[in-house]
């Protein structure tokens, strides 16, 4: 029934140009859209063509149906307005009667389209499972629930209420004034002619205006109470809303760490501007009674300044880590652009405050904690989008003052934010409103040195921060499964890719922030603080804890990207479990991981033959940037002939051969062509590259699910390390022009081959 459901949905989206866009689809009554689901599904559509004339009676005879059924269905139901609405629907329809066929093949494709969608989703083969997906930090709402259609709903009919019970008090009163003027007249042949005031048809009067004046003063008493039903409701209402535009904002403050963001502020300003409007029409009844009833009028004037005063968003942040003297930008967005009073120009002013200021903005903070250039914008508003913004579009800090710092405080964990200003007017109110806005909080660093440090406090403020906090309060301590779920969010947001941290790289990583290489037992409850994230170095590196893992993920996302999101690198693991992995493993079996011991460094640890006729496991010196750019990881595994199967037992040709390059053509100009090699450790020795084949580019995605024991004794005497990969020019390849300097990983160029050939084909002849 999902299908149809949404069929539904399509015939009530058909233009609606007079009625104004209070609901959607989903607001109609479910049972609106199921009988128009099951409508729908019991006629018969896919045989509809534009080519075939003969079918166009039928397609007038179903569109007919469509038009006759939306206005019974309207003439049924009892809400106002969506009678209004499905009639407006109803008549938008008929633009289809000149062309039936066209409206039968549009719900024909639409059909089609749906239950391919539907197939596909029923068919889809099971992909490889994401292991440990991140759990995301709601916001804590203290409201039952969001704003909806039905809210608003709700408070429209109480206001056409109120309405049509003013305009009965209307006319009550003026058939009263008329009776009243009725007998009036006949008080004067009354007396002059002594007629009975008892006659039955001056009694008749008499009760008449009685009667009305009843009438009058009931409405009247029912208008009042109806009117402060409305008021309450309206502060319910406006309260939701208010708490979904928080929302909005701390889900706009999580997607800093990867978490999932829908940046769209349209609902939420057709919200707020019918919110608006409902406000000014109770405010102009109360003016109509014709008496003061300053409880509702105060009422109402506190929350349409609180509504005005809220609809201030920031719309796109400026980035939360900025450098002086660098331009950035940053957009602000009123919500309720349409409604500003016509004439002089809104003007926003931005300002940079401190974390003290901060917390204290019943005024605009009067003491300049830093200069900022071009920082003034004016509210533009733009007919296309329906949005009203002031985009600030070259910001600058030129300097920034400091508070003291505490203790071991650094300048990279202080916390300012830029502060947006103006006084509006809005259309129907009668004084113009102070309104501002804070960003997310930023860190300012004045060289680029400083933009790791700056991050990780930007980091942990976003992962940790609780909702409506006092500005910008975060725990000193949180417990490792918050960390571990954040450092997950931020490495596939940042990689992109749908590749989780799996088991085996949480618990490295947990045993690499807590100094325990020996643990195996549950880290989740236990607490991090913020010195082991990225105050304290790591034992025995010259490195703090983020610094390593940030490179890594920097890494990862520029050379590594589409290695990891199929799996093919291990990842986070310790080199004392690359025995319990590897140990029963053929020689030659290989995986690659991130090094512990460099900064965005991936290494390849393999199985090979000991020199006493065993095993043993080597681990190849890490590459790093620099490395890859030189020769990607797909050639380098190409070249290193010692390894031949990714683990568990993949053959690596197999695996890697969509990496490798492609072989370039000879150069035209006379000079034997050059080409780079990795080797490691004997095969430096060589000239020639190691042998590869090419069989399949066919590999299905793997996880690394062998069960292991961190607590197993391990034999250090097979834990080694191997030389490092040398490089060698081969006159035997064409050329790979490279950085020919890189000593990162200390290799070794082999000019063997350049030295036997002939001077004048020499790579150092003159050009």
């Amino acid at each position: 029934m999902a299908q149809w459901m949404h069929m539904s949905q399509m015939i009530l989206c058909l233009p609606d140009e007079t009625v104004n866009n209070l609901y959607p689809p989903s607001a109609f009554p479910i049972e609106v859209r199921q009988f128009l689901a099951e409508w729908i599904e019991s006629q018969r559509w896919d045989d509809f063509s534009l080519e075939n004339m003969e079918q166009e009676s039928q397609a007038q005879a179903l569109l007919d149906q469509s038009i006759n059924m939306l206005r019974t269905i309207a003439q049924q139901n009892n809400n106002v307005v969506y009678r209004m609405k499905l009639m407006q629907i109803s008549r938008n329809m008929t633009v289809f009667q000149q062309q039936p066929l066209r409206f039968a093949v549009m719900v024909r494709d639409i059909l089609r389209e749906e239950r391919g969608l539907l197939a596909t989703v029923t068919n889809t083969p099971a992909q490889m499972p994401i292991l440990n997906p991140p759990h995301y930090q709601q916001y804590q709402n203290r409201e039952p629930s969001f704003p909806s259609a039905q809210d608003v709903d709700h408070l429209v009919l109480k206001v056409l209420e109120v309405q049509d019970i003013r305009q009965q008090i209307h006319q009550q009163q003026e058939d009263l004034n008329w009776e009243r003027q009725n007998f009036e007249g006949l008080q004067g042949p009354i007396q002059q002619n002594g007629l009975d005031p008892a006659n039955s048809e001056i009694q008749k009067l008499q009760t008449r205006i009685q009667q009305l004046e009843y009438n009058v003063k009931a409405m009247a008493t029912k208008r009042f109470q109806l009117l402060k039903e409305c008021v309450h409701c309206l502060d319910q209402c406006q309260s939701r809303f208010i708490s979904r535009l928080k929302a909005w904002r701390w889900e706009q403050h999580k997607a800093t760490i990867g978490h999932p963001f829908d940046d769209n502020l349209n609902p939420l300003q057709t919200w707020c501007e019918q919110l608006l409007g409902v406000n000014g029409k109770l405010r102009q009844e109360l003016m109509l009674i014709g008496e003061q009833i300053p409880e509702l009028q105060e009422s109402l004037a506190k929350l349409v300044q609180i509504l005005i005063q809220s609809s201030l968003v920031v719309d796109r942040q400026p980035p939360q880590v900025i450098k002086t003297q660098s331009k950035f930008s940053t957009t602000v967005r009123y919500l309720l652009g349409e409604k500003v009073a016509p004439g002089k120009p809104v003007v926003l002013k931005a300002q940079i405050i401190n974390e003290l200021q901060a917390r204290n903005l019943t005024s605009i903070p009067s003491d300049n904690v830093g200069e900022l250039i071009n920082n003034s914008a004016v509210l533009e508003h733009n007919t296309a989008s329906k949005s009203t913004c002031a985009t600030f579009r070259n910001m600058s800090i030129k300097k920034i003052k400091r508070a003291d710092r505490k203790g071991s405080e650094s300048v990279t964990e202080e916390k300012f934010a830029l502060l947006f200003s103006t006084e509006i007017s809005i259309t129907g109110c009668d004084t113009p409103y102070r309104i501002q806005m804070i960003t997310l909080p930023v860190v300012v660093i004045v060289h680029g040195s400083q933009d790791n440090n700056a991050l990780a406090t930007i980091i942990w403020d976003c992962a940790f921060s609780e909702a409506d906090r006092v500005p910008f309060i975060v725990p000193e301590r949180v417990p490792w499964r918050m960390m571990c779920n954040t450092l997950n969010s931020k490495f596939t947001s940042e990689v992109q890719t749908q590749h989780n941290l799996d088991d085996y790289n949480q618990l490295f990583l947990a045993q690499k922030i807590f100094d325990k290489p020996d643990f195996a037992d549950d880290f989740s409850n236990m607490l991090v603080s913020w010195a082991q994230f990225n105050k304290e170095v790591l034992p025995g590196r010259p490195f703090t804890f983020w610094q390593w893992f940030e490179g890594v993920m920097e890494l990862t996302k520029k050379h590594l990207k589409t290695y990891w999101s199929e799996g093919l690198i291990f990842g986070f693991i310790g080199k004392q479990h690359l025995h319990l992995i590897l140990k029963d493993r053929p020689n030659g079996t290989f995986l690659l991981r991130f090094s512990d011991s460099e900064i965005g460094g991936i290494t390849i640890a393999y199985v090979s033959a000991s020199e006493n006729g065993g095993q043993k496991i080597q681990n190849i010196q890490p590459f790093i940037r620099r490395d890859l750019e030189i020769r990607s990881l797909g050639d380098r595994i190409r070249d290193i002939g010692h390894i031949t199967h990714l683990y568990p037992e993949y053959p690596k040709h197999e695996v890697f051969k969509k990496f490798y390059s492609e072989p370039q053509a000879s150069p035209s100009s006379g000079y034997i062509p050059v080409s780079l090699h990795t080797k490691v450790g004997t095969e430096a020795g060589s000239a020639s590259p190691p042998a590869h084949h090419a069989e399949s580019n066919v590999f299905p995605l793997h996880q690394f699910q062998p069960a292991f024991s961190p607590q197993e004794s391990i034999s250090q005497d097979r834990m080694e390390t191997a030389s490092a990969p040398a490089v060698e020019f081969s006159p035997n390849h064409p050329g790979v022009y490279s950085d020919l300097n890189n000593t990162t990983n200390n290799m070794e160029l082999d000019f063997d081959s350049l030295l036997h050939a002939p001077l004048s084909n020499s790579i150092f002849s003159d050009q």
